[in-house]
């Protein structure tokens, strides 16, 4: 049997999309294994896959929103990760599955041991003239512009991963290499990636280079016997639809304000919401709002009138698919341009910055994505092209293609 390892590192909607690619690759007759930090050890068993610890923190990765801290926390995620990386193929592994964070590690790995290699991204990094780079979170600054500052990324990217890839090499008894001298080497062998979202949200820019594919959104697995919680069920049946309002892996520590904020829009705008309380430890009550933990997006978005976010790629997508407009609150990273992306389809309102957010906003947000049709109409025709694709589906046809 063909044992694939899919290494993922991050926040949980840095790790959930691989139970579900991992899943279907099981069933497919694959064992397959995920190499996540231990938080996500649940998460991934629950999939029915194998999980093997990596050592990193997960808060790791959001630390900071300046540009320097933010470099100076993602070279420090990365070097400890890197550090217990060679351990996680130690058990045998015939095909390596890499995430965008960790492919520039996996590179070596799988060049020390002669293990064949696929990118499963959940990103667009590769540098093209249709947008800037994803962790700008700018706006278009023209082809050629765009283009140079995707390039400029790559080599920001290269300088987190320098001190991990020196020690991996030396422990993995390989001669030195930078990061991006491995990175350039990979884009010149045409190095295959494949990337988890939907193309409704980003086409495939035509000037990317050959190897370079978009699969469709790889879904978290879900348990067939799962139903939402009977307290949940019985309040999305007492009334209107309501908003849902949660912050995901983000906004730890801002939850009072959230809260107070979410409940003073909903009540203005005359709405019932749920909150998820998230990291952030949203937490309001009331007979209009209820207070929620993790709860399935794929059973509860159908149900609810809007979705308030911070523009995850995951939670993005899992809105889209239920057909329901947005209401995206960014907070750091890739967000803004998955906002952004929302936006431009016409599926959510103008995004509202993190710190900008204000009841007031949130409130004038609502009276548009709720009571004008067009949103719902705009996040419906996505969903409707969203169904057409089959990440998972896509990705398995991949991999047997390149183990045969």
């Amino acid at each position: 049997m063909t044992r694939v390892l899919i290494a993922a590192a991050g926040s949980r909607g840095d790790v959930a999309p691989y139970t579900g690619l991992g899943a279907a690759l099981r069933r497919a007759g694959f064992e397959v294994a995920v190499a996540a930090t231990d938080p996500f050890a649940a998460l991934v068993r629950g999939a029915g896959l194998e999980f093997r610890g990596l050592p990193a923190p997960t808060e790791a990765r959001g630390g900071g929103t300046g540009g320097r801290a933010m470099m100076r926390t993602a070279a420090a995620f990365v070097t400890e990760l890197g550090r217990g990386f060679a351990d996680v193929a130690a058990d045998g592994t015939d095909l390596l599955l890499l995430s965008a964070t960790t492919a520039p590690l996996g590179w070596h790995l799988a060049e020390a041991t002669g293990t064949p290699s696929l990118g499963v991204y959940l990103q667009p990094t590769a540098p093209t003239g249709d947008f800037p780079p994803v962790v700008t979170g700018g706006r278009s600054l023209g082809r050629l512009a765009n283009r140079a500052t995707g390039r400029f990324a790559l080599r920001m990217a290269d300088r987190v991963y320098g001190q991990a890839v020196a020690e991996l090499r030396r422990r993995l008894g390989l001669p030195p290499l930078s990061p991006s001298a491995m990175r350039r080497r990979k884009e010149r062998a045409d190095w295959p990636v494949l990337h988890g979202f939907s193309t409704a949200l980003v086409p495939r820019p035509a000037d990317w280079r050959t190897g370079l594919e978009i699969t469709g959104t790889w879904w978290p697995h879900l348990d067939p016997a799962e139903r939402l919680p009977a307290e949940l069920e019985d309040f999305l049946r007492a009334g209107p639809r309501p908003v849902f309002v949660g912050f995901g892996s983000m906004a730890s520590g801002d939850g009072e304000r959230l809260s107070a904020i979410a409940v003073r829009a909903l009540r203005r705008a005359g709405l019932r919401g749920v909150l998820q309380a998230g990291s952030a430890g949203l937490a309001a009550d009331g007979d209009d709002v209820l207070t929620v933990g993790d709860v399935p997006h794929e059973l509860l978005f159908p149900r609810v009138a809007a979705v308030v976010h911070h523009a995850g790629a995951g939670t993005s997508a899992a809105a889209l698919r239920a057909g329901v407009p947005s209401v995206a609150v960014p907070v750091t990273a890739d967000q803004p341009f998955w906002a952004g992306r929302l936006a431009a389809l016409g599926a959510a309102t103008a995004p509202i910055p993190f710190r900008s957010l204000t009841a007031e906003r949130l409130a004038d947000a609502f009276d548009v994505v709720v009571k004008r049709q067009a949103y719902a109409r705009a996040a419906a025709i996505a969903a409707q092209h969203m169904a057409t694709e089959d990440g998972a589906g896509r990705t398995l046809k991949a991999v047997e293609r390149l183990i045969t």
